[in-house]
């Protein structure tokens, strides 16, 4: 198996020196022919055009989604706005479709008005899309980071303990722990600006817990905020809490482990056995009628 599995880490580093490469150059020819450059990534203009012309910043926007939208890694104005357009385009996207579906290929000997019920279903599908997308994107990154977290934090225990301060241990964890939470490295880097430049260093722990919205993160975070109020021990702090984490991980595990003998009854009651007492009675069967013919 190991000789089997392809090198995905070695293809994505390789792939990004490329596209590295490919973003320098173009900057460079921007650059030479005195466009204006920005950094942030940008909306294509028919979306920003129809979320400005409908005004569904108030009609749709909610403060919710924007923290929604850091929990799954989009930063930025730009995905908000993408946010905002499929959150009208999908309900009318689906309300087309379910009327063409149900009014003109299938066939249906039901009344209008349920047929149009289905429509108004199918309009309501369409609202929950973005966030059931959103909900997802969420979940996926939460476990890459609570399985790789408290590994990181033996990194940063071992940082801090050689004498590192908490950015440069940051910066250093940021840069090991993404072969195992490429989202982890980003929320560490973003951390070690902000204990950079922001005022208040508690603020970049605020911000971190919010951003990743893990318990066991919240608890780091909050734990380092009161070691920058009072002074106390970094290591100690950061030791008990990477124990924890990992005995938070192993009872997740065991109760994943514990839940499955019961998800498993009803397979093996409908597969197992049939295919069982088959094989038991079968030779059985086929020689008492041999005996009758």
């Amino acid at each position: 198996m190991p000789l089997l599995a392809p090198d995905n880490l070695g293809k994505r580093l390789k792939s990004a020196a490329i596209e590295r490469e490919k973003i320098r150059q173009r900057e460079r020819e921007r650059l030479a022919r005195g466009e204006k450059v920005s950094l942030r990534p940008t909306t294509k203009q028919y979306m920003r055009t129809v979320v400005e012309r409908f005004n569904l910043s108030k009609w749709l926007g909610q403060e919710e989604a924007r923290d929604k939208l850091i929990q799954a890694g989009y930063r930025g104005h730009a995905p908000y706005v993408t946010f905002l357009f499929f959150r009208m385009v999908t309900p009318i996207v689906c309300f087309i479709f379910a009327v063409f579906y149900l009014f003109f290929i299938l066939k249906l000997q039901q009344p209008p008005l349920v047929k149009f019920g289905g429509c108004i279903v199918a309009t309501y599908i369409g609202m929950q899309l973005p966030y059931l997308f959103l909900k997802n994107k969420i979940s996926r990154r939460q476990l890459s980071i609570k399985r790789a977290f408290p590994d990181a934090l033996d990194l940063l225990l071992i940082c801090v303990e050689s004498g590192m301060s908490i950015e440069a241990a940051f910066r250093r964890v940021s840069n090991e722990i993404g072969s195992q939470s490429v989202p982890l490295a980003e929320e560490f880097m973003l951390t070690t600006a902000e204990l950079a430049y922001l005022q208040d260093r508690r603020q970049a722990y605020e911000n971190l817990s919010k951003r990743v919205d893990l318990e066991g993160v919240r608890s780091v975070c909050v734990a380092l905020q009161q070691s920058e109020r009072y002074g106390t021990p970094l290591g100690q702090t950061l030791r008990v809490m990477a124990q924890e984490n990992r005995d938070m991980r192993m009872s997740e595990a065991e109760k994943k482990a514990a839940a499955l003998p019961p998800k498993l009854t009803v397979p093996m009651i409908l597969f197992f056995l049939p295919v069982l007492f088959i094989v038991i009675l079968g030779p059985a069967a086929i020689r008492v009628m041999a005996i009758h013919h």
